[in-house]
C-alpha cells in the first residue's frame, strides 16, 4: 500500500508535475486555491493561474472563452460550487458546444465533515452526469488521480472530476495489470460470488469488505469505476454474467449516480439483483468526518452486509 495523501493533494501537485509538459495547461480558481490545492500551481506559474474570486460563474465562462483559443482550463472550486451554483455555466457555456474545460469539485460527499449539509455534496455525480457529453470521473487515491488528471489534459472536451477533503491510503499502485483508463474500470480483486463496483473512497472500504466476506466463506470481486460516465458497460455486463449479483457503492446520493448508472444498464443488458449502497436520499449532517461516514452506514462493513443481502437474491 501506497502513501496516505487526500485526493486533493495528489491533483495539486499532479498540476505542478505537468505543466511544463502541458504549456497550454491554465487553472482558474474560485477564491478557495489554499483548500483545492491549486495554490502550489498559483504559486509555479502565477502568470497562467487565475484566480476568479467567489464567482464561479463568471470563471466557468472565462474558462470556456480560453478553451476556445487553445488553451486547457482547469475551473476548481467545492464540487457543491462547480456543479451547483455554477451549473448553468458548465451546462450551456461549456458542455452544449463542446468545450474543452475541466470542472474540478474538490470536497464532495459527506466526508466534508464539519463542513455540514450545505457543503457536503452528494448530488455532484447525478447533475453532471445528466449533462448530454459530459464525461464524470472520481478517482479513488492518490496515484489514480495524477493518472486521471494527465488523461484529462489529453482528452478533448468537457469532464467534471470529483475531489476528496481526507487523506486516503493510496491502493492502485500496488495491484498487478493496474492502468489507468477514462471510461475504463479496473478489476482490483476477481471473485466469484458477488460484485462490488465501487468509486471514490468506497474503493478502499470495499477492499476491506471483501475481506470481511472472504472471512466468512464469499468470493468479492472488486472493481473501481472511477469513471461513472461514460460506464464501462462491458465490465459490468462481464460481472454480472459471472457473479450473478452486484453492490455499487458511493460517497453520494444512490439516486443518479454511479448506483443508479449500473442499474439502468443492467435493466436492459442483463437484469440480475443490484443493491446501491450510498447516501438514502438524505442530507448529511456537521461531524467529524469519520463519525458521518459511520452515522450514514459508508462503511466497509456495511457494503459487506449489502453484498451478503445481493447474495441471498440471486435465483
Amino acid at each position: 500500500m501506497g502513501e496516505n495523501i487526500a485526493t486533493r493533494a495528489a491533483y495539486g501537485k499532479a498540476l505542478v508535475e505537468l505543466a511544463e509538459k502541458y504549456p497550454e495547461l491554465v487553472v482558474f480558481d474560485a477564491d478557495l486555491a489554499g483548500a483545492t490545492m491549486t495554490n502550489g500551481f498559483m504559486k509555479a506559474y502565477p502568470e497562467r493561474f487565475f484566480d476568479m474570486g467567489i464567482a464561479e460563474c463568471n470563471m466557468v465562462g472565462v474558462a470556456a472563452g480560453m478553451a476556445t483559443c487553445g488553451f486547457k482550463p482547469f475551473v476548481n472550486t467545492f464540487a457543491m460550487f462547480a456543479a451547483g451554483r455554477a451549473w448553468e455555466q458548465v451546462r450551456n457555456t461549456v458542455c452544449y458546444p463542446g468545450l474543452n474545460v475541466k470542472v474540478v469539485g474538490s470536497h464532495g460527499g459527506l466526508s466534508v465533515g464539519e463542513d455540514g449539509a450545505t457543503h457536503q455534496c452528494i448530488e455532484d455525480f447525478a447533475i453532471m452526469r445528466a449533462i448530454p457529453g459530459m464525461t464524470v470521473l472520481c478517482p479513488c487515491d492518490g496515484n489514480e488521480m495524477r493518472l486521471a488528471t494527465e488523461a484529462l489534459l489529453n482528452y478533448d472536451g468537457p469532464a467534471y472530476m470529483r475531489l476528496g477533503r481526507l487523506a486516503v491510503d493510496t491502493v492502485t499502485d500496488t495491484i498487478d495489470g493496474y492502468k489507468f483508463e477514462i471510461g475504463k474500470g479496473c478489476t482490483l480483486v476477481d471473485g466469484t460470488d458477488v460484485t462490488i463496483i465501487a468509486v471514490g473512497m468506497n474503493v478502499q472500504m470495499s477492499l476491506k469488505a471483501a475481506e470481511l466476506l472472504k472471512a466468512e466463506g464469499i468470493s468479492a470481486r472488486v472493481i473501481d469505476m472511477h469513471t461513472i460516465k461514460p460506464l464501462d458497460t462491458e465490465l459490468v455486463l462481464k460481472a454480472a454474467k459471472e457473479t450473478g449479483c452486484i453492490v455499487t457503492t458511493e460517497e453520494a446520493n444512490v439516486m443518479g449516480g454511479l448506483g443508479a448508472a449500473v442499474c439502468e444498464y443492467l435493466a436492459e443488458a442483463c437484469p440480475v439483483p443490484v443493491v446501491r449502497h450510498g447516501v438514502n436520499d438524505e442530507f448529511g449532517r456537521s461531524g467529524k468526518a469519520p463519525a458521518v461516514l459511520e452515522a450514514y452506514g459508508i462503511t466497509a462493513e456495511k457494503i459487506a452486509e449489502c453484498a451478503k443481502k445481493a447474495v441471498s437474491l440471486k435465483k
